[in-house]
C-alpha cells in the first residue's frame, strides 16, 4: 500500500521550522530489539565503569555500577525513541513512586513526561492512510506535517479542511495500541533485572494500571465521546472553552477536534497576581464540580493539558484521554474524608480512609494514625480558611516527606485503589501548578459551597 504523491499533498505551513523526527518502532520484533540493545547497552556500561574503578584502585557495589548516569541516561534514551506504553512505565513509576527511586533514575524518567520524539512524515501520512482510506489529502486545503506538540501516545498536527473547518488532529503512534501489555512487562522486567528499580517497590498496581490507563487512553474514540461530554457538562461555565470534536474525522486512532489558540498554562507566571489566581481558581473549581457533580475526572495533571486564552481569559482545557468515571462511594467516600480535615474529625476520617482503602482492620494503629496525619497534611488547603497561599506553601516536600517515611516502614505496604491514587496524583498536580504560579486560592470556601451546601449534600 503506498502513500499520496508529494504533488498530491495539502500544503504545509511554510512558517513552521521543522522538528526533530525518529521513526516509532511499530513491530513487536522491532521494539524487543530496541529494549535488547538497552540491556546490552547497560551491560557494556557496567563493564566499563567496573573496569576503570577497579583501575583506580576501588572495590565498586553492582548497584553502584547500575545507577551510573550513563546507564540510566541509556535506560530513558530507550523508552522515549518506543514511546507507548515504554513512556507510560517510566511516567507512572516516576511520577508514583519518585520518593523510593534513586534520584538519578527519578530524575531521568521524570523528563519522559515531556521528551517524545516526533514521527517522520512518512509515518504519518502512512497512519493517515489506514485511517481515512486513499485519496484522504483531497479534503484539505491545508496539512502541517509539522507537529504542535508530541507525547507519549500520539502528536498533534493543525490542518484546515477544504470546507473551512480549523482542526487540531491527533495521530497516534502505529504499533502502540498493539504493543501495550507486551510492553509494559517488558519494559518493567527490564528495569527490575538492571536494578534499576529497588527490589521492594512492589510496582505490580502501578503496571496494571498502566496497562488499563493506556488502552483507554489509545482509544480515540473514546477520548472524543468525553471531550463532547464535557462539553456539554460546561456548557453552563463560559470561563471554560474545549475543543469540539469532528466525528466525521475521528476513528480509533485518530482525533479530530477545533484547533483552540492560547498560551501555556505555565506562560501566566508572570500575570498579574489577581489573573493567577483566578485560573487556578477555576481549575481548582472544576476539580471539585468532576469529583462530586460529574463523577467523571480527567485524571492527567499534565501541565500541558490546561492552555490560556489572553484575549477571551478562557481557560482552554485539552487531552481527554485519561478521563475516568468515578462509582457514587467513593465520590462520597472522598467527601466525608475532606469534610472530615475540614471539621477536624479525625473519626470520620478514619471511616473515610478505610471506605476508600488506605488502610483496614487490621492495620496497626500507629500506621492508621500515620495515614490521617498524611491525609490532613495533604488537605491544608481546604482547611484553612481566607485562601491559601501557594506561592509560599513547601506542601508537597511535607507530604513527600511523611509518605516516604511510612512508604519505607516494610510492615505497612498498603496501596490505594487506582481511583484513589489518581486523584491524589490530581490534587497534587493542581497543587504544584499552584505553586509554580504563586497562587492565592481559597480552596476552603470552594469546598465549603460543594460539600456542605443543602444542594450537594449526602
Amino acid at each position: 500500500m503506498t502513500g499520496p504523491k508529494k504533488a498530491d499533498l495539502p500544503k504545509q505551513d511554510g512558517n513552521r521550522a521543522p522538528a526533530p523526527t525518529l521513526a516509532v518502532p511499530s513491530g513487536r520484533g522491532s521494539r524487543l530489539m530496541r529494549l535488547g540493545w538497552m540491556a546490552t547497552g547497560i551491560a557494556g556500561g557496567m563493564m566499563a565503569e567496573g573496569a576503570r574503578q577497579l583501575a583506580l584502585g576501588n572495590r565498586p557495589k553492582v548497584s553502584d555500577l547500575l545507577l551510573t548516569p550513563a546507564n540510566v541516561r541509556r535506560v530513558a534514551d530507550q523508552l522515549a525513541k518506543l514511546r507507548g506504553a515504554a513512556m507510560k512505565v517510566g511516567q507512572l513509576v516516576s511520577m508514583e513512586s519518585g520518593d523510593l527511586l534513586p534520584p538519578a533514575l527519578a530524575e531521568i524518567l521524570g523528563r519522559l513526561r515531556s521528551d517524545a520524539r516526533a514521527m517522520p512524515k512518512a509515518q504519518v501520512t502512512g497512519v493517515l492512510l489506514a485511517n481515512w482510506g486513499k485519496g484522504w489529502e483531497k479534503q484539505f486545503k491545508h496539512f502541517s506535517f509539522t507537529p504542535l506538540a508530541a507525547a507519549s501516545i500520539g502528536q498533534v498536527h493543525r490542518a484546515q479542511t477544504r470546507d473551512g473547518r480549523d482542526l487540531a488532529v491527533k495521530i497516534q503512534y502505529p504499533g502502540v495500541r498493539e504493543s501495550i501489555d507486551s510492553d509494559v512487562d517488558n519494559v518493567a522486567g527490564l528495569l527490575r533485572m538492571s536494578g534499576l528499580l529497588p527490589k521492594e517497590m512492589d510496582v505490580k498496581p502501578l503496571l496494571r494500571e498502566a496497562k488499563h490507563q493506556l488502552h483507554d487512553e489509545a482509544d480515540y474514540i473514546r477520548e472524543g465521546n468525553y471531550l463532547h461530554r464535557y462539553g456539554e457538562l460546561l456548557a453552563d461555565a463560559p470561563h471554560y472553552s474545549l475543543p469540539k470534536r469532528h466525528a466525521d474525522l475521528t476513528t480509533l486512532s485518530v482525533l479530530a477536534m477545533d484547533y483552540v489558540a492560547g498560551v501555556p498554562i505555565e506562560a501566566l507566571v508572570d500575570a498579574a497576581q489577581e489573573e493567577r489566581d483566578r485560573v487556578m481558581t477555576l481549575l481548582f473549581a472544576l476539580l471539585l464540580r468532576e469529583i462530586f457533580e460529574f463523577r467523571l475526572v480527567q485524571t492527567d495533571p499534565n501541565f500541558a493539558n490546561y492552555q490560556y486564552d489572553t484575549n477571551t481569559q478562557q481557560l482552554i482545557l485539552l487531552d481527554f484521554g485519561a478521563t475516568r468515571p468515578y462509582k457514587a462511594k467513593m465520590s462520597n467516600d472522598f467527601r466525608r474524608l475532606i469534610k472530615g480535615a475540614m471539621t477536624a474529625d479525625r473519626a470520620a476520617m478514619s471511616v473515610a480512609c478505610k471506605a476508600i482503602g488506605y488502610f483496614d482492620d487490621t492495620t496497626q494503629d500507629r500506621h492508621q494514625q500515620a495515614v490521617l496525619d498524611i491525609g490532613l497534611q495533604a488537605l491544608e488547603p481546604f482547611c484553612r480558611e481566607g485562601g491559601y497561599d501557594f506561592g509560599t506553601s513547601d506542601l508537597p516536600e511535607r507530604v513527600r516527606s511523611s509518605g516516604m517515611a511510612l512508604g519505607l516502614d516494610r510492615e505497612f505496604w498498603q496501596l490505594p485503589p487506582a481511583d484513589a491514587l489518581l486523584l491524589q496524583r490530581k490534587f497534587g498536580g493542581l497543587y504544584l501548578l499552584a505553586i509554580r504560579l504563586k497562587a492565592r486560592v481559597d480552596v476552603n470556601a470552594l469546598a465549603k459551597a460543594v460539600l456542605f451546601s443543602h444542594k450537594h449534600s449526602l
